[in-house]
C-alpha cells in the first residue's frame, strides 16, 4: 500500500508553497510567501485582545472564524453552544497574599496583576493571575515549601523529615507536573491553602532577558491556570453528558474535580517575599456562562459516514501568542486550503470536521462537551482526531504524540516534507527529527511520545478509543531543562514574543501546518486507511515488558501472592501473530472491491475502540483506554498500563497488602483479556 501518492504532493503544494518531485524539489517563493504572510496575519489578527471563555470577546473571535470559514467554502460551519461552569475573579474582591505579622497586621501583599507589555497598556478585560476554580476562603497560617509539590515531594516532607502539612498553607513551584495535580496532592496532606509560583530556575533561560528584552518570564509575571481533578469528566456540574440547556446540573459545591481549599498563582518576585505567616484572600466566583464551538464540514465523496476531525482550541488565559493562538492560526490556514480544494472540484473520500474549541483552558470543556453529545455517533463514525494547540513550545525540533497507529503514517509523511532547521537544508523533516530526538525504544526512528492528557484530543482517545495524534515545534528538552516556556499563560505571551523570539520567519509554523495538514488530508483520502497495526502490537509488548520490569522490584510479593503476567503475554503474543497476518491481507487486498476495502478499513478504525473498557479505570471511569491513560500523578503524562501501574504505586506502604496486591492481579486481568479481545477484532472475517 502506497500512502503517498501523487495527490499529496499536489495538496502540499497549496499547503506549504513547496513543490515535491521524487526526482527533485523546488520552491515556489511567491506562494510560499503568501502563505507565510496569512499566519503572520491570522497570528497577529487572532491575538490582539484577550479571548477568555465565557466572554464577549471570544464569541466574537468564534463569529469571525465561522464567518470566513464559510468565506472559505466548506459545505456548512455552525456555533455549537453549552453551558459550562467557569470560574472568574471578582473585580470588587481582588485575590492576594499578605504577610502576617505577630500583631495580625498585614505588612505586605502581593501584586494584583501585571506590568503590561510595551504596546498593550491601553488594552482593557485583562484577567488578574488566578487560579480558576479555587474555592474562595482567607486562610491564614504558618507556610510550608513543598517543592513541586508532587507525590514524591509530599512523601519526602511527611516519611523523611517528619514536617506535618496539617493546617498550613504550602507553596509550591510550577513545573513537572499538572497543576491540579499539586493542589489534589496538598488537599491529601491536610493543607488549607496553595500558593503557586514561578521559579527563575523553572522559568528563566539561562543567558535570556525577561520580556520583552527577551523571552523569559519578568519576575512581576504569573502563570494562569485551571486547578481542577476532572479526570475526563469534561463539565465539573454535568459529568459525562453535554452541557445543554435540558441536562441535569449538580449543584455547585458538588461539582466534579473542585479543589476545596483556597489556591493562587503569583510571580517569582513576589514569593521571594513570603517568609513569614501568611494569609490568603481569595474571592473568586464559578458560575455558568455560554462557550462556543465553531464546526466545519467538507462532506466526503465516498465515505461520508467515516469522520477524520482537526480540533484546536481558541480561546486563552490572556492573548494567547502561543497558546492556543499559534496553533488556531495554523487551523485557519489548513482550512482555507482544503476549502481551495474543494472550489477547483476535489472533495476528501471520507467527511473532513474542522473544530475551533472552546474553554479548553477551563477544563477541555469544548471538545468534551461536543464529544459527549455526539459520542454514539462518533463511535461509530470516527475514524481518526488530530490536535492543533500551539503549533510551537520552542524552535528546536518536532514533537509527536500519537496512537502507535499513526506512527509509520508520521514517519513516512515527515521523510516528504523539507525541514526548516539550519544545518539541515536539502535533508527532510524526518532525518532532522530523528537527528536531534532519536527513540528511546526502537533503533533508527525519531522519538514519538505517548499521549497523555491536558489537551482536546482527551475525550476522542482516552474516552472514545479515537485514534488520535498531535504535532508541534518543541524545544530541546535534554539540555533546555526549564518548564514549559517561561511566558506561559501569562499576560506576556503575545504575538510579539513569536515573531521577534520563536519563529521570526514562521518557518516552523509551516512545518506543522505540512504536517497537521498531511495527516489529515492522507487520513481522509487514502483508499485504505494508513494504520498500522504492527506497530501497535510492537509498542503493546514494549509497555507489557516494561511494566513487569517494573513489578520484579517486588520479587518476594509476587511470589507470596502469586501475582503473574503469564496471561497478559500470552494476549500480547497472540496479538504480535494476528496483527501480522491482518498485514499480510490488507497487501493482498482486491482495492476494486469496495466491500473489501470497507471491511478490512473497519477493522483498522475500530481497533483503537477495543482497547476500551465501558467500566474505565479504578476511581476513573472517564479514561477508559486501557493501554493509555493520562498518570494519576501527572496528567500532562501518559502512562502505559495506567490499571497495572497504578496499582502497584507506592504499594509497599498500603496497609492491607493481600488486598493491593489482589487489585494488581486484577488489572493484569483485564489487561490480558482487553489485549486479547482487540487481537480478535483483526481475525479475518467468516
Amino acid at each position: 500500500i502506497h500512502y503517498f501518492p501523487g495527490r499529496l504532493f499536489q495538496w502540499l503544494i497549496l499547503l506549504t508553497g513547496k513543490i515535491f518531485s521524487f526526482a527533485k524539489r523546488n520552491t515556489d517563493y511567491e506562494l510560499q510567501c503568501l502563505i507565510l504572510t496569512r499566519c503572520f496575519f491570522f497570528s497577529s489578527n487572532f491575538t490582539q485582545v484577550p479571548h477568555l471563555a465565557g466572554t464577549k470577546e471570544n464569541l466574537h473571535l468564534a463569529q469571525q472564524i465561522q464567518a470566513e470559514w464559510k468565506e472559505f467554502g466548506l459545505d456548512s460551519v455552525e456555533l455549537i453552544h453549552y453551558d459550562v461552569l467557569l470560574s472568574y475573579p471578582d473585580d470588587s474582591k481582588p485575590n492576594y497574599i499578605s504577610i502576617i505579622d505577630e500583631h495580625g497586621n498585614e505588612i505586605f501583599n502581593t501584586s494584583l496583576s501585571e506590568p503590561p507589555p510595551p504596546g498593550y497598556e491601553a488594552v482593557r478585560d485583562v484577567v488578574p493571575p488566578y487560579s480558576a476554580f479555587s474555592a474562595q476562603g482567607m486562610p491564614e497560617g504558618e507556610l510550608v515549601y513543598v517543592n513541586y509539590g508532587r507525590t514524591e515531594d509530599f512523601f519526602k516532607l511527611e516519611r523523611e523529615m517528619g514536617i506535618n502539612c496539617t493546617g498550613k498553607i504550602v507553596i509550591a513551584r510550577y513545573g513537572k507536573i499538572f497543576r491540579g495535580n499539586k493542589v489534589k496532592n496538598a488537599e491529601l496532606a491536610g493543607a488549607k491553602g496553595v500558593i503557586l509560583y514561578s521559579d527563575p530556575a523553572d522559568y528563566c533561560a539561562p543567558g535570556t532577558d525577561p520580556y520583552p528584552n527577551g523571552w523569559n518570564l519578568p519576575g512581576g509575571g504569573a502563570q494562569r491556570g485551571n486547578i481542577l481533578n476532572l479526570n475526563g469528566a469534561g463539565d465539573p456540574l454535568t459529568p459525562g453528558y453535554p452541557a445543554k440547556e435540558y441536562t441535569y446540573r449538580l449543584d455547585k459545591a458538588s461539582g466534579v474535580g473542585l479543589p476545596k481549599i483556597p489556591v493562587h498563582p503569583i510571580g517569582y518576585d513576589d514569593a521571594e517575599s513570603l517568609l513569614r505567616k501568611v494569609k490568603m484572600h481569595i474571592h473568586s466566583n464559578n458560575e455558568v456562562r455560554r462557550i462556543y464551538n465553531v464546526i466545519g464540514i467538507i462532506r466526503g465523496a465516498v465515505e461520508p459516514d467515516r469522520y477524520v476531525i482537526l480540533g484546536g482550541h481558541r480561546d486563552s488565559w490572556v492573548f494567547g501568542g502561543i497558546d492556543p493562538q499559534s496553533g488556531a492560526a495554523v487551523v485557519h490556514e489548513i482550512v482555507r486550503s482544503f476549502g481551495k480544494l474543494k472550489r477547483k472540484g476535489w472533495r476528501p473520500r471520507r467527511t473532513v470536521i474542522f473544530a475551533s474549541w472552546d474553554a479548553e483552558e477551563f477544563g477541555l470543556f469544548g471538545s468534551t462537551e461536543w464529544a459527549e453529545e455526539n459520542a454514539k455517533v462518533l463511535q461509530a463514525r470516527g475514524v481518526a482526531y488530530i490536535n492543533a494547540d500551539s503549533s510551537i513550545e520552542g524552535n528546536y525540533t518536532l514533537r509527536v504524540d500519537c496512537t502507535p497507529l499513526m506512527y509509520r503514517l508520521v514517519y513516512s509523511l515527515t521523510k516528504e516534507i523539507p525541514s526548516p532547521d539550519e544545518g539541515f537544508e536539502g535533508k527532510s523533516l524526518y532525518e532532522s527529527w530523528y537527528k536531534k530526538n532519536p527513540s528511546r525504544e526502537y533503533k533508527e526512528v525519531p522519538r514519538i511520545n505517548k499521549l497523555g492528557s491536558g489537551n482536546d484530543f482527551e475525550v476522542f482517545f482516552q474516552r472514545l478509543g479515537i485514534a488520535s495524534g498531535r504535532a508541534r515545534y518543541s524545544k530541546n528538552w535534554n539540555v533546555e531543562k526549564y518548564s514549559s516556556y517561561p511566558v506561559y499563560h501569562s499576560v506576556y505571551e503575545t504575538y510579539e514574543i513569536v515573531e521577534r523570539f520563536y519563529d521570526p520567519t514562521f518557518k516552523n509554523h509551516l512545518t506543522v501546518a505540512q504536517v497537521r495538514g498531511g495527516l489529515v488530508f492522507e487520513l481522509a483520502n487514502s483508499a485504505v486507511l494508513p494504520f498500522d497495526c504492527r506497530d501497535y502490537a510492537s509498542a503493546v509488548s514494549n509497555y507489557a515488558h516494561i511494566i513487569y520490569n517494573l513489578s520484579r522490584n517486588h520479587e518476594e510479593e509476587l511470589a507470596t501472592y502469586n501475582v503473574s503476567f503469564d496471561a497478559l503475554f500470552s494476549a500480547v503474543k497472540n496479538f504480535t501473530e494476528v496483527a501480522a497476518s491482518f498485514h499480510e491481507r490488507l497487501q493482498q487486498i482486491d482495492s476494486n472491491n469496495p466491500l473489501a476495502v470497507r471491511s478490512l478499513n473497519d477493522q483498522l478504525m475500530f481497533l483503537e475502540r477495543a482497547f476500551i473498557d465501558p467500566f474505565g479505570l479504578p476511581g476513573r471511569p472517564f479514561y477508559r483506554h486501557i493501554i493509555f491513560a493520562p498518570s494519576s500523578h501527572n496528567k500532562y503524562a501518559g502512562e502505559s498500563f495506567p490499571g497495572i501501574y497504578d496499582a502497584m504505586f507506592d504499594i509497599e506502604s498500603k496497609v492491607d497488602q493481600h488486598e493491593a496486591w489482589e487489585e494488581v492481579k486484577k488489572q493484569i486481568s483485564i489487561a490480558a483479556f482487553t489485549v486479547q479481545a482487540a487481537a480478535e477484532t483483526l481475525k479475518e472475517v467468516g
